[in-house]
């Protein structure tokens, strides 16, 4: 079977030196060669090796595997041209250990033939589900290791996980970089507890992610919220300003206020981005930190015509999920940190209160192989990428009926991440759920970010043309089916409500989440203070926040994106849990 270019696929290429020195590693790994075991353990062979396993296992394998193979091809039909997918195979070249020191040091671990007494319970393999070795093969399980000397311990890092993680930092420029393993819900979690003591003010838009809010409970921060700036037309909440973030400072400085951090997220999970330089500079002439989500910019700086990453224009913190453009595997993410204003080790001690003490190591592994995979052709790697976004939106905007996002929907705003597309249906009188099954039932098109008005694609290294040719071939088809005087004019007269217009404090984050609760129903909480966070998901950005005011615009925008709601304890909405106060 061919290899796939996933990071799974990417780490498992890479070929290591068979046997690894288990206890003697040193700051200076870098510099050493995998050397062999020694002939003491050599000699204790079992008659049961791990190579005897594995080709067991990989002639059960293929026994197991072929049939279910041609399974799937008589119970699916997929388009036709889905069955030429554009799939990049890694090279099969061996990788010095000194490009990519975590992957080397666990291949070569998982290699040892070891007479293994340690978690996981699936021994290396040697008890792995049937089910899942069915689906995904062996070698993920040989792999899945816990924290070996050898490998270092992400919380006292030495050896290749902080080689690693300086060698992210150097390709990144950062001065310190984090391996993070419960996605950058963990970094931005630490990075607001690591600059607000409770009491103190953190001041952050209103759209911003949940992780945002858990971070003002864990810490006891107070929110100065900034409100987005908003287009009714797309139902999208674009970033904030740097008037507005000064505003915000001299409001509370004038009220006597510590303000310990401002936060921003940029670019928005639609790809727009803030003026950070600016932003930076403000914050820094108060020497206030200045802590970015930059979720949805990993990828951000690695060509000429992106925009700036945030550590570029000056960010103090900022927090990306490795995992979404870049390669790394799901919940994999990095915290990097610039200069001095921040201090390293109460990130550090954060990090450790919020973080697993059994962190997977093919997560860590896989944030050290996307980096390798970036800083191979840094000047290069998103060029096929970014040609084939430029075309697609090319070819959508000649559709009849179906918009484009653009800069010039937000004039304060005027970058956009260019690999994050946004298509919006008002025009053909449909909503953006609509839009999107007809896509998925028409080409089999999954998108990203599904919304009232518009739906979101996300362009990465993966993305290939013949999908694009797919996705084009859909709109044609929503906008030729949807093209009805009828439907566009009964749409035009709906107005979209702005969720974040009428922002009421009743109590702050943290004493919402203690307080004494109950349930009522949605009519009766009109006015009460919410006693549960109400999300839309994607994109996880919070309508109603526990400790606010719930007002009348709020519950009329949460019918509009009904049944698509994350964190309250009844989905369908009727009812609603509020404080007691």
């Amino acid at each position: 079977m061919a290899a796939s270019f996933t990071a799974v696929g990417f780490l498992l290429e890479f070929s290591c030196f068979p046997k690894l020195n288990q206890r003697n590693y040193s700051s200076s790994w870098s510099s050493r060669r995998c050397v062999k075991m020694a002939d003491s353990v050599e000699d204790r062979k079992n008659n049961f090796t791990l190579q005897n396993y594995q080709e067991a296992n990989a002639t059960k394998e293929r026994r197991i595997l072929a049939p279910e193979k041609e399974d799937r091809r008589s119970m699916i039909e997929m388009p036709k041209s889905s069955t030429e997918n554009e799939i990049l195979v890694p090279n099969s070249q061996i990788v010095p250990d000194s490009l990519a020191p975590l992957v080397c040091a666990l291949e070569a671990s998982a290699k040892q033939d070891a007479a293994s007494f340690h978690f996981p319970g699936h021994n290396r393999g040697r008890a792995a589900p049937s089910s899942l070795v069915q689906l995904i093969g062996l070698r993920p399980f040989i792999h899945d290791l816990p924290e070996l000397p050898e490998l270092g311990n992400l919380f006292s890092p030495e050896g290749p996980i902080l080689e690693a993680q300086k060698q992210a930092a150097n390709v990144f420029g950062a001065s310190d970089t984090w391996f993070l393993v419960g996605g950058t819900t963990c970094g931005i979690q630490a990075a607001i507890m690591a600059t607000c003591s409770p009491g103190e003010y953190l001041i952050l838009p209103r759209n911003s992610h949940i992780s945002a809010i858990s971070a003002m409970v864990l810490s006891g921060a107070i929110p100065k919220y900034m409100i987005p700036e908003y287009d009714c037309d797309w139902d999208i909440a674009a970033g904030v300003t740097p008037s507005q973030v000064e505003k915000a400072i001299e409001e509370l400085k004038k009220d006597g206020q510590k303000v310990s951090a401002v936060f921003v997220t940029s670019p928005t999970y639609h790809g727009i981005c803030s003026n950070l330089s600016e932003i930076s500079r403000l914050c820094h002439h108060h020497g206030i930190p200045l802590i970015v989500d930059e979720a949805h910019g990993a990828h951000l700086g690695f060509h000429p015509h992106m925009p700036s990453s945030a550590l570029q224009q000056g960010a103090d913190l900022a927090v990306q999920s490795t995992h979404k453009v870049l390669c790394s595997l799901t919940q994999s993410s990095m915290l990097h940190m610039s200069g001095d204003i921040v201090d390293r080790e109460r990130i550090c001690r954060c990090l450790q209160t919020l973080q697993s003490t059994s962190p997977s190591y093919l997560l860590l592994a896989s944030l050290d192989a996307a980096r390798v995979q970036l800083s191979e052709n840094q000047e290069t790697i998103f060029n096929k990428a970014m040609d084939l976004a430029v075309e697609t939106k090319n070819l959508v905007k000649c559709i009849p009926g179906i918009s484009v996002l653009e800069s010039s929907s937000f004039p304060n705003f005027p970058v956009i991440d260019p690999l994050r597309l946004t298509f919006g249906f008002r025009q053909l009188g449909l909503s953006g759920y609509e839009a999107d099954e007809m896509l998925y039932e028409d080409q089999m098109v999954v998108c990203e970010l599904v919304g009232t008005q518009s739906i979101t694609l996300a362009i990465n290294l993966g993305t290939c043309r013949k999908h694009i040719l797919r996705l084009v071939s859909g709109l044609q088809h929503v906008s030729e089916t949807s093209l009805s005087v009828e439907k566009v004019e009964k749409r035009v007269e709906h107005s979209v409500l702005e969720p974040f217009a009428d922002i009421n404090i009743g109590l702050n984050p943290r004493e919402a989440f203690f307080a004494r609760k109950r349930k009522v129903s949605i009519g009766e909480s009109l006015g009460k203070i919410c006693g549960e966070l109400i999300c839309p998901y994607p994109p996880g950005i919070p309508v109603i926040i526990p400790g606010e005011i719930i007002t009348e615009r709020a519950l009329d925008y949460l019918q509009l994106v009904k049944g698509n709601i994350s964190g309250a304890s009844d989905p369908l909405l009727s009812s609603i849990i509020i404080c007691d106060n």
